[in-house]
């Protein structure tokens, strides 16, 4: 592959930047969990060398990085009784320490924000405005919790046992660090499981920094699978917390029905756009290109439209400019060594197996009848002469994806659009609900009285008029219909009730085996 878009000179690796600096800044900033080949664990107040490290390279351009040190079931058992000691220790600590504690965190993670932001580039490759926003997002939340905090505690107490995570590898900072930050200031002891795809480097030095404010966090890695029995129904776990895709989720889900268990499982839906009696194609096409961002990596990315039929030469007529706008590529690759960050939408998906299922079902639903409408090209993404490029894939965009495809009623998890024609407001209604809820969805009509009666009927937590909808910071809730979410749902105080306990008799607002209560 040569280097940069057609006719341009080839380009460079950014000064500074390289995986191998990164880790060196790794070391100096965190020595006691940094080694020259690993990452350490962190259980029981303390960093260890247990654990079988993987080999791991980067989605980047296959550089190879630290991968994550895999503890066996014995230990993951030894770490959540140790982080139960913790947690009994933790919970009577005053609240104005744990303020104190987690706001000096903060301050260090807002510190070393872009070392921070440097691994995400690399472990799951974030371009750098995007893994900067993920950082800035983990701090500027919990601060607000920090700032907010009594009010929301007020005639509750921590759990009973610590709160375990389980979540997904495409937020690290601002979904996983923010919750373990939250949920330790109300009062308990955090366990945290690694992302097998990705993020390790990245969590160590966001867990060093808060374990040196002593905060009482658990950091293991290992199979999911099997360290299950210890972070999932070990009789010590006071609430599980689980951010992922449904095949894992409803494992999950069973197991603390079973044992009747607090838990917060956010799980994947097929979010979607619908377009219905609607003229503004200007707005639509300004909104396009942020809506590829991260390469739809996200569990609110809007892989569908759903697009009345006599309007979709208008809707064509306005994306495939926008999406033909689209800046892809290696996120440090630039023209000069000391030349800015370069501005990319995406760079790749997690991992060249990804990138490959991706191409692979694209193929499968174009032979089976889907017709393609867009498909990006490599020759104008950015990249370094002869970089690997096996995990990056160029924006598509199919019609009709046939029923027998996953594009159809599956979130993709990648740069791939799938647009679906309809006739009637039920049938725009059916293929906008198609995956048995959603957590965010959004129409564009241009009759406010159209979306007043159409919105109520769509299964999905929030509904945007004609503008996008995201998980939200601070005070916004968030959770999911159907399918797409099983307990209590979060966001603003809502995160701080679903790990303390309230008053005798509470049902907190979420999807539960017995009860499903909207805020």
């Amino acid at each position: 592959m040569t280097g940069g878009a057609r006719g341009a000179e080839p380009l460079t690796l950014k000064s500074g930047t390289s995986w191998a600096e990164a880790w060196q800044r790794c070391r100096t900033v965190a020595p006691e969990a940094f080694r020259d080949d690993r990452v350490l664990n962190l259980w029981d107040a303390g960093w260890r060398t247990d654990g079988r490290v993987l080999p791991a390279t980067s989605p980047v351009d296959g550089t190879p990085i630290t991968g994550p040190p895999r503890i066996d079931a014995a230990t993951a058992r030894h770490a959540v009784r140790a982080s139960l000691d913790q947690h009994r220790a933790w919970r009577h600590v005053p609240l104005s320490e744990r303020r104190a504690r987690v706001a000096a965190t903060l301050d260090a993670l807002a510190q070393h924000r872009e070392l921070l932001a440097l691994l995400l580039v690399w472990e799951i490759g974030k371009p750098w405005r995007s893994a900067r926003a993920d950082v800035d997002r983990a701090v500027d939340g919990v601060r607000w919790y920090v700032d907010g905090i009594e009010d929301m505690l007020d005639g509750r107490a921590p759990l009973d046992g610590p709160v375990s995570n389980i979540a997904s590898w495409n937020y690290p900072m601002s979904v996983l660090v923010h919750a373990l930050l939250v949920q330790a200031l109300a009062g308990n002891a955090v366990v945290a499981k690694t992302p097998t795809d990705g993020g390790v480097a990245c969590l160590t030095l966001a867990c060093a920094l808060a374990a040196r404010e002593g905060l009482p966090v658990t950091l293991v890695s290992g199979s999911g699978g099997e360290l299950s029995q210890a972070l999932v129904r070990a009789p010590e776990i006071g609430c599980v917390s689980f951010v992922g895709g449904r095949d894992a989720g409803a494992a999950v889900a069973t197991a603390v029905a079973d044992l009747g268990k607090r838990h917060i499982l956010e799980q994947e839906g097929l979010n979607t756009w619908g377009v219905w009696n609607f003229t503004d194609w200007d707005a639509l096409a300004r909104t396009v290109p942020k809506l590829f961002d991260y390469g739809k990596q996200r569990c609110t990315a809007y892989p569908r439209f759903v697009v009345q039929r006599q309007l979709f030469d208008a809707f064509l007529a306005a994306y495939l400019p926008a999406v033909r706008t689209l800046r892809v590529g290696h996120p440090l690759a630039v023209a000069a060594p000391d030349a800015p960050y370069p501005a990319l939408d995406f760079g790749p998906v997690i991992n060249a197996a990804k990138a490959k299922e991706l191409h692979d079902q694209i193929a499968e639903a174009v032979d089976r009848g889907a017709v393609p409408l867009h498909r990006g090209s490599a020759a104008d993404a950015r990249f370094l002469p002869g970089q690997d490029t096996s995990a990056y894939v160029q924006p598509v965009a199919l019609l009709n994806p046939p029923r027998s495809s996953p594009l159809h009623h599956a979130e993709p998890f990648g740069p791939v659009d799938t647009i679906v024609l309809v006739d009637t407001e039920a049938e725009l209604l059916a293929a906008m609900n198609a995956s048995n809820g959603a957590l965010v969805a959004t129409l564009s009509t241009d009759d406010p009285a159209t979306y007043d009666r159409l919105a109520p009927q769509i299964r999905a937590f929030k509904v945007g008029h004609g503008v996008p909808r995201s998980r939200g910071d601070r005070d916004e809730l968030f959770g999911g219909h159907g399918a797409s979410w099983r307990g209590a749902f979060v966001g603003g105080e809502l995160l701080v009730r679903a790990v303390t306990r309230g008053p005798a008799g509470e049902r907190l607002p979420g999807n539960f085996p017995d009860h499903h209560l909207m805020p």
